[in-house]
């Protein structure tokens, strides 16, 4: 195999001791290969991390996974991989600061009454909870407890809207609260340590590319199933996801330019044409960007309430995918 890359990485210990490892990338016939090895009592403990021929792939997992070990305090010798410079003093950083302190000192009292409050709030308002406020928002206000809408806009994710619309709210279950450190929040920053503060800001960096990581081998085990020319059900059974999360990838990697003409004829072989065609014609009158006045055009007020609106909605999205597909290959042709 040969090494295309490596880095050797250490990590202080207690007592001066330093721990020892290296992450590298080496490549075999087309195959890549990655891993961690890393300086033991009993020896040298080698971890695959990575063995396939996608470098797209190989490279989101060697993003997460090296986030992983730099939010648990190793450094590269050598340094670059990510602007390492950049973390503790880019733009932005103090606001991250803020975040960082309310994660590593926590009020989980004030954080639970302020979840209570917003789950009262987006139910009688009819919204989703993370448009009231973030759970991030909600953590620095239970932690920094403001007692004015002044200190209440020092907090990252607290504009004039939000103070306006929610601040009175939010400072009735505050103001009697004691405050551990006084506003201005300026002391933050000389407060924590920048190694804290550097392994929590890989710790993010770790949640998002792991999620980044899941999308990618999502994707491509949903490619590998309509490669094997399964429906939408045997998809759902292969990769865990609902039918509507379905629907949505199928929507993605058609117009990535996929090809997934055979599942939806699959799916559609069951709806008579002339069903097919009313739907049609219905995108090609009304447009293709909303679909219930689709549904209420070909299946009326019954069918959008009825009790196979579900399936009803499904279908218009693959025809959609088809109207769509045909009205840009007529537009090329003209």
């Amino acid at each position: 195999m040969r090494i295309v890359f490596l880095n050797s990485m250490e990590k202080s210990l207690e007592e001066g001791a330093t721990a020892e490892a290296q992450v590298w990338i080496g490549e075999d016939e087309g195959i890549w290969h990655m891993g961690w090895n890393e300086l033991k009592l009993e020896g040298q403990q080698e971890t695959v991390w990575f063995e396939g021929s996608s470098w797209s792939e190989m490279l989101l997992v060697y993003r997460h996974r090296l986030a992983a070990k730099l939010s648990e305090g190793f450094r590269p010798i050598i340094e670059g991989i990510w602007n390492e410079g950049d973390l503790v003093q880019g733009r932005g950083m103090a606001a991250q600061r803020l975040v960082c302190y309310s994660e590593l000192h926590p009020n989980q009292e004030l954080y639970a009454e302020l979840v209570s409050w917003r789950r009262r709030k987006a139910s009688t308002e009819r919204k989703a909870p993370y448009l009231i406020a973030s759970n991030r928002l909600l953590r620095l206000i239970s932690v920094f407890c403001p007692h004015t809408r002044e200190e209440l806009l020092q907090l990252p994710g607290v504009g004039e809207n939000k103070a306006n619309e929610y601040g009175a709210e939010l400072l009735e279950l505050t103001q009697n609260r004691e405050q551990t450190r006084a506003f201005p929040l300026d002391w933050v920053e000389q407060t924590i340590d920048d190694e804290a503060f550097r392994s929590w800001v890989y710790r993010q960096k770790e949640v998002k590319y792991r999620a980044e990581a899941e999308k990618f081998s999502l994707r491509r085990k949903v490619l590998e199933c309509l490669a094997e020319g399964m429906n939408i059900n045997d998809i759902c059974l292969q990769t865990g996801m609902e039918r509507r999360d379905t629907l949505a990838m199928l929507e993605v990697l058609e117009k990535d330019g996929y090809q997934i003409e055979e599942l939806i004829k699959l799916e559609l072989q069951d709806m008579p044409d002339q069903e097919q065609t009313a739907v049609w014609q219905a995108f090609a009158e009304l447009g293709d960007a909303f679909l219930k006045p689709v549904l209420l055009r070909v299946y009326g007020k019954e069918g959008a309430e009825g009790g196979q609106a579900d399936l009803l909605y499904e279908r218009l999205r693959l025809i959609r995918l088809q109207f769509r597909r045909s009205a840009e290959s007529a537009q090329r042709a003209g």
